[in-house]
């Protein structure tokens, strides 16, 4: 798979304070790419030189092997998290001039503007003003904005903000529909169950620096402890004291019922362990316990921020 875009060496400095340093990036076409960090770590610094709202200090970004000028402009779409919209324009002449400051003609603006608003049911809107719609609704209409001139890459700053989950998972599919056709997509968010559920890969930003990145399942792995998740029934309370006494676990809950416990693999195989849990009483989950993305995303946070 090749790379759509290719960030080298960029560095961004506000006064006294480097918002990027040093700052690779390689992300691969036709891929949900994540950009995670806290707040203030580079990530709006980053989508904005993509954007070329600003300019690096040092450092080149290239899409699609073009150097940002002018005519890389058609090639993005950037719905960010705070909206720009007019208030007091008709929602359909907001996405023929949108469309048409991207390049399209006033026949093809109209024809996708007419496609989107049918795709996502929100036709009867075309003659209201922002101010006559909820936040969700003025968000459906931004991500139309920004995805209808059919750009390579898309960016999408926070998208589901503002969303019910109905919704949020409408937008969410479009996203990775619009993956699925080739489309390259930058998606920057704090909500780590939409990085799980939809990003290829990730990068995470911390204090101007890139602290990893790469495929999520190879980041997993690279974060595993070693330890199995287990959920086991009908264990006597005699026998589970015997087994903590012998075994390095962690119990995360318990009732009359089960217990659901962490173990550490140590000499043994999955086989062994397996085996030597069975004696205790009757598994009904056994499962290596493969971090989460959020529990990444603290765990390199907090090593990187030394606190």
């Amino acid at each position: 798979m090749s790379d759509l875009l290719v960030a080298k060496g960029l560095t961004k400095q506000y006064g006294n304070k480097i918002a990027l340093n040093d700052f690779d990036l390689n992300i691969p076409q036709g891929s949900v790419y994540g950009l995670l960090g806290p707040n203030g770590a580079g990530k709006t610094t980053f989508l904005r030189i993509i954007n070329q709202i600003t300019a690096p200090d040092k450092g080149s970004v290239t899409i699609a092997g073009k150097k940002l000028d002018k005519s890389v402009i058609p090639m993005v779409g950037y719905m960010p998290e705070e909206r720009g919209l007019y208030n007091n324009m008709k929602i359909g002449e907001q996405a023929l001039y949108f469309a048409k400051l991207k390049g399209l003609s006033s026949v093809e603006a109209k024809k996708k503007t007419e496609y989107w608003f049918e795709k996502l049911g929100i036709s009867e809107w075309w003659n209201k003003k922002l101010t006559e719609l909820s936040k969700g609704m003025g968000q459906k209409v931004q991500f139309v904005i920004t995805v209808l001139h059919e750009p390579e890459l898309l960016i999408f700053d926070e998208p589901f903000s503002g969303f019910d989950p109905v919704n949020a998972q409408i937008i969410a599919n479009e996203i990775l529909e619009l993956r699925d056709k080739g489309t390259t997509i930058i998606f920057s968010t704090h909500r780590m169950e939409s990085v799980e559920e939809m990003c290829d890969h990730i990068a995470l930003v911390n204090l101007s620096n890139k602290v990893l990145d790469g495929e999520i399942n190879q980041i997993k792995n690279q974060f595993k402890s070693g330890k199995y998740f287990v959920e086991i029934e009908n264990v006597s309370k005699e026998n589970w004291m015997n087994f903590q006494s012998m075994n390095e676990v962690e119990k995360l809950s318990e009732n009359e019922h089960s217990i659901k416990f962490n173990i550490a693999q140590n000499e043994l195989n999955p086989n062994d362990l397996l085996r030597k849990i069975a004696e205790l009483g009757h598994i009904s989950q056994y499962k290596e316990a493969i971090p989460s993305m959020n529990e990444i995303f603290l765990q390199s946070v907090k090593n990187n921020s030394n606190f």
